[in-house]
């Protein structure tokens, strides 16, 4: 077994230097589209996930995975959406059993109005900071953290 070590003082001023800027980036990131589009990350994570899915329609379990969400938590969000007109429930297959979730005309009118203010905020708060060569080392680490951590079975870790 191995020994694991402490970290030094610079390694817990980079922790914690990098711990912050990830959670003010999503504050601010999160902000936004809730004073920009009147939607939450969680809405828009959800309303996303349709947008890309084939008929802009997946079953919750599909949704659950690809959000990397329980299902009761996808269950409940889906419920405030649907009270806002954003999704709508679908049955399908024998008996009915089979419950989707679709966009409505009104989801997919959110959803295309934040795309682009969003994608301009991530620009404008990550993107146009970072150099090149910040940018080649960020997506090579968040690579190699995925693939090792994946590739030790931790489900729960797994996230697209």
């Amino acid at each position: 077994m191995t020994e694991t070590r402490d970290l030094d003082p610079e390694e817990w001023e980079l922790w914690g230097a990098w711990t912050r800027a990830q959670r003010l980036l999503a504050q601010e990131l999160d902000r936004a589209l809730q004073r920009d589009f009147g939607i939450s990350k969680a809405e828009f994570s959800v309303l996303m996930a349709l947008w890309r899915a084939a008929g802009r329609e997946l079953r919750v379990g599909e949704l659950s995975e690809s959000l990397g969400w329980e299902k009761s938590r996808v269950s409940h969000q889906l419920t405030r959406m649907e009270r806002r007109g954003f999704v709508a429930r679908t049955e399908s297959g024998a008996y009915g059993r089979r419950t989707g979730t679709k966009l409505t005309a009104e989801g997919r009118g959110a959803v295309q109005s934040a795309i682009t203010g969003h994608a301009g905020n991530i620009r404008r708060h990550f993107f146009d900071t970072l150099t090149p060569q910040q940018a080649d080392a960020i997506r090579a680490w968040s690579e190699q953290t995925i693939e090792r951590i994946e590739s030790h079975g931790d489900v729960s870790a797994r996230r697209p």
